[in-house]
């Protein structure tokens, strides 16, 4: 199976994207998350929707705005109630993770590994097969 995220942006006028695409995708939906982090000493968040693998092909896109949205519990903002909408129409809950920033990683390659790591090991996604 492959797992990669694929960025849309920081979460400006992308948040719309992101929202759409868990609207369209529904019946493929697998979690909401809300990654949380210090980024050059501000609190951010980044907002990340997870769809099922696809049948055939076992690819299992994680859609992500990066962490271009303060984090809603230090300073709350419009983008992530938007997102908490989402979650409440969708009747989901946003998992939430305190993660360390992606400026920590030489490459963001190496922290979406990162990342998927995390959310394996906490079984959020599927094992490596």
């Amino acid at each position: 199976m492959i797992q990669r995220f694929i960025e849309l942006g920081e979460g400006y006028s992308d948040i719309y994207e992101l929202i759409e695409l868990a609207k369209v995708n529904q019946h493929r939906l697998s979690g909401l998350f809300a990654f949380h982090t210090v980024k050059h000493g501000q609190p951010v968040t980044s907002l990340v929707v997870v769809l099922h693998p696809t049948d055939p092909g076992d690819f299992q896109p994680l859609y992500i705005c990066r962490e271009g949205i303060p984090n809603p519990s230090v300073k709350p903002n419009k983008r992530y109630d938007l997102f908490a909408e989402l979650a409440k129409e969708l009747n989901l809950e946003i998992i939430h993770l305190e993660v360390k920033p992606s400026t920590f990683f030489a490459e963001v390659e190496l922290y979406y590994q990162h990342l998927i790591g995390i959310m394996r090991m906490n079984r959020f996604i599927p094992p490596l097969q």
